[in-house]
């Protein structure tokens, strides 16, 4: 493993609050879960020189140091082989995923010579923590709290594979000022009020569209009584102003197309459903002029921009990495270099013929990115 490339354990903060909570990419949530479940699927990382254990007496991952009994219950003990197979049983498919997906980023920064370091770590998450106007300790504090994450967890898999990613990206990332002015409009720029009748049967959307524009009065009643939208339907139909350049072009351009008290033609959205539009009026321009938020307006896209850029890596990275999972019985990557005899074989979901190439039920790996309470 490059130098730098492997953090050291941080200590975790003790917060009272462990509600669960939607899991940040990648993780399982528990420290003590993913300490004692990390020690054994870690034994396949190659060792560190330098980095020791944090906890006194603790032998350092890849050696093969006595396993200590853990607890003794009367005259029986529990041992560490015990607590590790319950472990792996219950949360290994989460881990070892973890592990997996940082490996292939380690390895790919070995190739192009990358390495980030624990102080490029630390002052990524005190950028972050400062965005929220918290010091980094409240901002650890806050991730345990609301999403279960030990810092530990924060650094080693989510802010590490980040940035690795990012310099891996490298120059993949180029902002014109064309989708500066795109982001201008869509974030600061007057938006349609309307209210929205969702529907995806074609004769029904019919028959809706015509009570509707035969009496726009009725549009609340018939939102509340057709539209499949949960949310939109329980509030008459009311939805949040409709932006420039959000992403639904027909729904865009048959909303500004709109004066306040008309109803839309029937809209076949790319879903295959169908809307039907109320107009009720237009929003105020927030910002006259895209000078006056340029910097932050940057940073968000370039922000988003890397993102995609980093996602777009990883793919690349997973496509073109031989991966085979004992634990899952799945094989993803160019070619299937094993038979899987060691783990009861491979499961195979699909074939390539004369290709050669097996299609097999692929492991579950995200681009890791950098996480922020709901």
């Amino acid at each position: 493993m490059g130098e730098g490339n492997h953090l050291a354990p941080v200590a975790t903060t003790a917060v009272a609050s462990n509600r669960p909570q939607n899991r940040v990419l990648m993780f399982v949530g528990g420290t003590a879960v993913v300490l004692i479940a990390g020690l054994v699927v870690m034994q396949t990382f190659r060792s560190q020189p330098g980095q020791a254990a944090e906890s006194a007496g603790t032998a350092k991952l890849g050696t093969t140091a006595a396993k200590p009994n853990l607890a003794r219950v009367g005259k029986d003990s529990v041992t560490y082989d015990m607590v590790a197979e319950e472990c792996v049983a219950r949360y290994g498919k989460e881990v070892l995923d973890d592990l997996i997906n940082r490996m292939l980023i380690l390895q790919a920064c070995e190739a192009a010579d990358v390495s980030v370091s624990e102080e490029e770590v630390t002052a990524e998450v005190g950028r972050i923590a400062k965005r929220f106007n918290l010091d980094p300790q409240a901002w650890y504090q806050m991730l345990e709290a609301e999403r279960n994450i030990t810092p530990m967890q924060y650094r080693q898999s989510v802010i590490w594979p980040m940035l690795a990613l990012k310099k891996l990206a490298g120059q993949q990332v180029d902002l014109t000022e064309e989708e500066m002015n795109k982001a201008f409009v869509r974030n600061y720029g007057p938006r349609v009020k309307a209210r929205l009748i969702l529907l995806d049967n074609p004769r029904r959307a019919r028959e809706c569209w015509e009570q509707a524009a035969q009496n726009p009065d009725t549009f609340e009643k018939l939102a509340q009584d057709f539209s499949i939208d949960p949310n939109s339907r329980a509030l008459g139909g009311t939805i949040p102003p409709i932006p420039r350049y959000s992403g639904n072009d027909a729904l865009e351009t048959a909303a500004f197309k709109l004066k306040e008290g008309e109803i839309s033609g029937l809209i076949e959205l790319q879903s295959g459903r169908y809307a039907i539009l109320k107009c009720e009026g237009r929003t105020e321009q927030v910002v006259s002029t895209i000078d006056e938020v340029r910097d932050s307006l940057y940073e968000e896209l370039m922000e988003a921009k890397t993102q995609e850029a980093v996602a777009k890596v990883f793919e690349n990275i997973k496509k073109t990495t031989q991966i085979d999972n004992y634990l899952t019985q799945t094989s993803t990557g160019p070619n299937r270099a094993f038979s899987g005899a060691a783990a009861g074989g491979i499961q195979q979901t699909s074939g390539q013929g004369a290709s050669g190439r097996t299609g097999v039920r692929p492991a579950t790996a995200t681009a890791p990115r950098a996480t922020t309470p709901q």
